[in-house]
């Protein structure tokens, strides 16, 4: 026998009208969202510096690696990155 839906008056979902998306895609959000703080403080900036140094030197890590076994993986670096308007 099917439940009715009027035999829980306290549970009754009223439908929410959907705003006009005109063939947009809906937006779908997954995972939390990364908030960056107000304050950067020392400690933020000495694990930045940190984090760096053991990204480069993985990264060094691999390139040898894939150079022992015969391959050309080599680190290219990014240009210096100016603070004036080269634009």
């Amino acid at each position: 026998m099917t439940q009715k839906s009027n035999q829980f008056k306290g549970l009754n979902k009223k439908k929410s009208i959907p705003p006009n998306r005109h063939g947009k895609v809906p937006q779908i959000r997954k995972g939390k969202r990364f908030v960056k703080p107000s304050k950067v403080t020392k400690d933020m900036d000495a694990d930045r510096e940190v984090s760096k140094f053991i990204n480069q030197c993985n990264e060094l890590k691999a390139a040898t690696q894939a150079n022992k076994e015969g391959g050309q993986l080599s680190i290219v670096k990014p240009p210096p990155e100016s603070s004036g308007t080269d634009k």
